[in-house]
């Protein structure tokens, strides 16, 4: 396994004892699989930062948690390695943790193991649920800062919350639906991924509640629970409108968590087809959807600029940086086939051409 790094900045970004990738470097026995596949992670990972990193500065390790579908994933890692190159006077080693789905407890064991190696920050996308919120407290004592991204934790002891405000996308994702449905009455299909991840659940309530107050003759039908995965979405949404009310028609939908090409296929199988469909996050999947006009808009948030605040929140924790010289969150955009960013379908492009 050859690389040009020691064996202690391997263990560092692979949260090892320098022994154990010792062993796994020289390929001795009894090494678990999980345990050498994490060392290639981890000189990987080493590889691409001394690609892009300065070589002076203040070396900052953080770990980043996510639970969220790969698509979502593979753009959060985007943004973040995008955005560490340009964040002197400190380098960003960032360690990664990325899973479709988590249980609790794996997500507790996580932080707890971060706890016991140490690190000078944390990224986390997860639940909002006590026994989280307890992992974050304990980082606390130990001065380990949590920035949560993209669904808050906001009774935890977490530094700043980077991302969207979600009540916002609510409001916005009602205000385009009433706006294109107009006083015709209708369902509307509303899809989260998971009922306690706390930015969906902001963004849902937004929705109902703009609904009431001024859409009341529209009718949210609810397929929630796929984790953004396509085959347990397509199941949701399939048995959603199956068990409701015999010839109901679904004239728009919101979708929340993702899994949207799923949520078409169910719907064409079902000859439902709304006028209208809002999703979130210009992720590969959805800008191909929006280019063949499947769904209508994308209420998009700009993640480099969300991990770069991210990022700054932990500079700031460290005294690399002055508070009020943080950077906001990114605010939302409304995205529809005619004004998806250039920057964005450059992205996806060469991402298409180098594999």
């Amino acid at each position: 396994m050859a690389h040009p790094f020691l064996i202690k900045e391997i263990a560092l970004q692979a949260g090892l004892g320098t022994a154990t990738v010792d062993r796994v470097l020289n390929g001795r026995a009894h090494v678990r699989e999980h345990t050498r596949r994490r060392v290639q992670q981890a000189i990987r990972e080493l590889e691409k930062q001394q690609l892009t990193m300065a070589t002076s500065g203040r070396k900052l390790v953080v770990d980043v948690i996510v639970e969220a579908p790969r698509r979502f994933a593979d753009e959060i890692r985007d943004a973040l390695e995008h955005t560490v190159p340009g964040l002197h006077p400190a380098i960003f080693r960032p360690r990664f943790l990325m899973q479709e789905t988590m249980t609790t407890a794996q997500v507790v064991d996580a932080l707890h193991a971060i706890a016991r190696r140490g690190s000078h920050g944390v990224f986390l996308k997860a639940r909002d649920v006590p026994e989280i919120a307890q992992a974050i407290a304990e980082l606390k004592q130990r001065e380990i800062p949590v920035v949560t991204m993209f669904t808050d934790i906001p009774a935890s002891a977490r530094i700043a919350y980077a991302g969207l405000d979600n009540r916002v996308g609510g409001a916005t994702a009602a205000y385009l639906i009433g706006h294109w449905l107009g006083r015709r009455a209708g369902n509307v299909l509303v899809t989260r991924s998971n009922e306690r991840f706390r930015g969906e659940e902001e963004r849902e309530a937004s929705f109902r509640a703009m609904l009431r107050e001024r859409y009341a003759h529209l009718t949210p039908i609810d397929a929630s629970g796929g984790q953004g995965l396509d085959a347990q979405t397509e199941e949701r949404v399939r048995k959603a409108i199956m068990t409701g009310q015999k010839g109901q028609k679904i004239a728009a939908v919101y979708s929340m968590g993702g899994g949207n090409a799923a949520i078409l296929r169910a719907l064409t199988a079902l000859n439902q087809h709304p006028k209208c469909f809002i999703g979130h996050d210009l992720d590969r999947e959805n800008v191909q959807l929006l280019r063949e006009r499947a769904i209508t808009a994308i209420l998009h948030h700009d993640l480099r600029q969300d991990m770069r605040c991210a990022c700054q929140h932990v500079m700031s924790f460290h005294k690399l940086l002055p508070g009020s010289a943080v950077s906001g969150s990114s605010s939302v955009m409304v995205v529809t086939p005619e004004n998806i960013p250039h920057d964005v379908s450059a992205r996806f492009a060469a991402r298409f051409d180098a594999s």
